[in-house]
């Protein structure tokens, strides 16, 4: 009769083992799929926060399932203070980097000091902008390589952003003794000017052994178009200087040869049209443009839904008693009449599926 109590205790033992394994099975499953799998609209960054109560779930989970085990409450006890200790070596292990970077994308979304598709440098990465993570940065270079920049690094290292309304464009180079600078000045001003810059100037940098250093810099106020235009400015210093019978001593001339004292190393242009080549820009940054036009059209829709709920607000204000007599003057004046309740909401409906297209095609295409 005792053993057989005995074993009666062990299978309901079991038992409650068996059901509470499942049942916590059947929440953590549950929870994913409503939390992570059902919703696959959401970007990045909006699926992180899901995913860290999933991670917390599932830690309760265990230790629901440690405490339903048949063993004695001090073998329990050592498997909680076993799986804390594991718990804890993991956290203290990964925290320092994660949660590093964790606070320094935080810092980074109150403080906004670039927005997607801006251009940025940061020590030796340069390009643009294409997805603000809440642990890294992802930007698009110039050889439309993608890189992946820890947000640790950029709060710790100086970040130069260009500013949307504008850049200098700057491009140097040598000139003989021979000619004076203010006629420099002048044909490097024009080729500025032919370059599409506005506001050129002109800096002599150096005199140097053989030629003097003249740095040319003007405002580009479409800063997308940033690489074609300093390709531009060079071939605008080109052929406003040796059109002009001005010899370009970049690198300094020192060949120890021969040379007709009446010849000038001056390359002459050709009359044929030269044929428009493609922006480098089109195909460097086309992932960092497609994350612009997205964040921007978000933001479009974002202060639409604002601006209809917040005509529903004014509705409501309108249609109390002491604001009706006030509506009905107005709109006999001939003033533009509230839109009705219900074409509002579908209006707003609208937008927040677009919103949610929108998000789903960012998603797609990380």
């Amino acid at each position: 009769m005792d053993s057989f109590s005995l074993n009666s205790f062990v299978l309901q033992d079991w038992i409650v083992l068996l059901v509470t394994l499942v049942s916590v099975l059947i929440v953590v499953l549950s929870l994913r799929w409503l939390l992570l799998v059902r919703q696959k609209e959401l970007s990045t960054d909006q699926r992180l926060p899901r995913q860290i109560i999933m991670l917390v779930v599932t830690i309760i989970a265990v230790a629901i399932v440690v405490l339903s085990l048949p063993v004695s409450e001090s073998s329990r006890n050592q498997l909680l203070a076993l799986l804390g200790v594991l718990l804890s070596g993991v956290i203290a292990f990964s925290s320092t980097t994660i949660v590093s970077n964790l606070m320094a994308g935080l810092v980074l979304r109150v403080n906004r000091p670039f927005r997607t598709g801006d251009f940025i440098r940061c020590s030796t990465f340069a390009g643009r902008v294409t997805e603000k993570g809440i642990l890294d940065t992802e930007i698009q270079t110039e050889q439309r390589a993608l890189i992946h920049v820890a947000n640790s690094f950029l709060i710790n290292n100086p970040v130069e952003v260009i500013r949307s309304s504008g850049t200098l464009i700057s491009a140097q180079t040598s000139i003989g003794y021979d000619v004076h600078h203010s006629i420099i000045e002048k044909h490097l001003q024009a080729a500025a000017a032919s370059a599409g810059l506005s506001d050129s100037f002109v800096h002599i940098t150096e005199l140097g052994d053989f030629s003097v250093n003249y740095k040319v810099s003007g405002l580009l106020l479409d800063t997308k178009s940033m690489l074609t235009t300093k390709s531009k400015l060079h071939g605008a210093i080109l052929d406003e200087l040796h059109n002009n019978d001005i010899e370009i001593m970049s690198p300094n001339i020192m060949a120890p040869r021969q040379v007709d004292p009446a010849y000038s190393f001056i390359a002459k242009a050709r009359k044929t049209k030269v044929k428009e080549t493609l922006n480098q820009e089109d195909i460097a940054f086309d992932k960092a443009e497609e994350a612009e036009q997205l964040e921007q059209q978000k933001e479009s829709v974002l202060q639409e839904i604002a601006e209809l709920k917040a005509s529903l607000k004014s509705k409501d204000k309108s249609d109390e008693p002491e604001n009706l007599e006030k509506s009905v003057k107005l709109s006999s004046q001939g003033s533009p009449s509230i839109q009705n309740e219900e074409d509002v909401q579908a209006q707003i409906k609208t937008l927040e599926n677009k919103l949610l297209l929108l998000n789903t095609n960012n998603s797609v295409d990380e």
